[in-house]
């Protein structure tokens, strides 16, 4: 009767993460001291975990979304604390209305700085305009 081996986690390099998403390792290092991930160490080499990977996934697609790294980190220390991520839930829920909220206002801004923009453009042509005519 041979015992079976209990199934070693497969980890990962920083190089590997850094490949994987195409960020730099100074990237990873630089969220590792803002502890959003939180590799082991055999000497100087960092080795990362599944939970890892996943974290720096998040932490990626946060970023693309908007969120603050300090935000980021909230919602990681919640769901460490609350397994059932019910408050990490409500978090994430207020925290999109926030950034939904600031998207608009974004959105509105663009559009009247877009707008003040033709406006200028359509003020230039008919001075040139003006100026081609003037001229013959």
């Amino acid at each position: 009767m041979s015992r079976s081996q209990p199934c070693k986690e497969i980890t990962y390099s920083i190089s590997e993460l850094a490949h994987e998403f195409d960020v730099t390792p100074r990237t990873i290092r630089y969220y590792e001291d803002e502890g959003l991930l939180t590799p082991l160490r055999e000497g100087q080499t960092r080795i990362y975990s599944h939970r890892d990977k996943i974290r720096l996934k998040l932490t990626l697609r946060g970023k693309r979304l908007g969120f603050s790294l300090a935000e980021i980190r909230e919602l990681f220390d919640m769901y460490d604390t609350d397994k059932s991520s019910k408050t990490q839930l409500h978090s994430m829920i207020q925290l999109i209305e926030a950034k939904r909220g600031m998207l608009r206002q974004q959105l509105e801004d663009i559009q009247m700085v877009m707008a003040e923009l033709e406006a200028a453009e359509q003020r230039c042509v008919n001075s040139l305009n003006s100026l081609k005519t003037g001229a013959d």
